[in-house]
């Protein structure tokens, strides 16, 4: 089986902008298409509160005419067009969908962050962590989201295993990004959001980009777009993971990066595994 995952950055402007970033977008979806996934995961669709419009809907069904869509868009008292997740699996796939509400503080359990789908023998949930916010001013929301976050996984996994994915927003260790020293207090990479993704997996879950390919340097899924010449230079982050339940690891096949070619900001991340 065949997932691939990606923060698309807005779905609207992906779908239907004519900007040269946009035609970008669209270039990457095409990328997806090829490799015919079963699942395809997407985060930060930054969608109106009622989801897809008509025309998002008849872009998505033309290049999509096999797959069937759900989504989980911000809702007020969450702010409007905001963060929103969205899965596109195989019509021949039967899962049940959930929105799981985590007990997460603020707003964030209103901003469409989570779906999961319950299959016979696994669960697999995507996730759009929130970001610790300019000045760290949303760090202490954070951490609360990731202990709440991690209670939940570790809660389905007692249940059946687990595959999770998404922009989990935190660099793990100092060889997931190109400049360690100099962002120790920039929001993904603080010593508090690391220890949260460790706890995380101490819950019982494998990194299957770690799993694969070890101690591998120089390989990201980010690249910031305020700085022009980021990707040319793979000044990056490798913030976008496939997590599996630690009975799934002699399952995994390959976890990887797909190239996004010029574009800057997240690319599509693949995993392939035997279930």
């Amino acid at each position: 089986m065949q997932l691939i995952s990606w923060n698309i950055d807005s779905l609207n402007a992906a779908l239907t902008g004519s900007s040269a970033r946009a035609l970008l977008s669209r270039n990457v979806i095409d990328t997806i298409i090829e490799y015919n996934p079963e699942i395809i995961a997407i985060q930060e669709t930054k969608l109106p509160s009622n989801g897809p419009t008509k025309k998002h809907f008849e872009i998505l069904k033309d290049k999509f005419s096999d797959y069937e869509i759900v989504w989980n868009s911000s809702v007020e008292p969450a702010r409007k067009g905001y963060a929103g997740t969205m899965f596109l699996y195989k019509n021949y796939l039967s899962p049940k969908v959930t929105y799981p509400v985590i007990g997460a503080p603020a707003t964030m359990d209103d901003e469409g962050r989570i779906i999961t789908l319950e299959f016979d023998d696994y669960y697999l949930t995507q996730v759009y962590t929130p970001n610790a916010g300019d000045g760290l001013n949303r760090l202490e929301e954070r951490q609360i989201w990731d202990k709440k976050y991690a209670d939940y996984l570790e809660g389905l996994d007692k249940e059946k295993a687990v595959i999770a994915t998404g922009d989990f927003n935190v660099a793990h260790k100092e060889i997931d990004l190109a400049h360690p020293d100099r962002n120790r207090q920039s929001a993904g990479f603080t010593d508090e959001e690391r220890q949260g993704f460790t706890n995380l997996l101490s819950r019982g879950f494998t990194d299957t980009f770690r799993h694969i390919h070890g101690d591998v340097t120089g390989m990201y899924t980010w690249w910031a777009q305020r700085a022009k010449t980021s990707k040319i230079n793979n000044s990056g982050w490798r913030i976008d993971y496939w997590l599996v339940s630690n009975r799934l690891v002699d399952r995994i096949i390959k976890s990887e990066m797909i190239d996004s070619g010029p574009r800057q900001d997240h690319t599509p991340i693949l995993l392939e595994i035997d279930l």
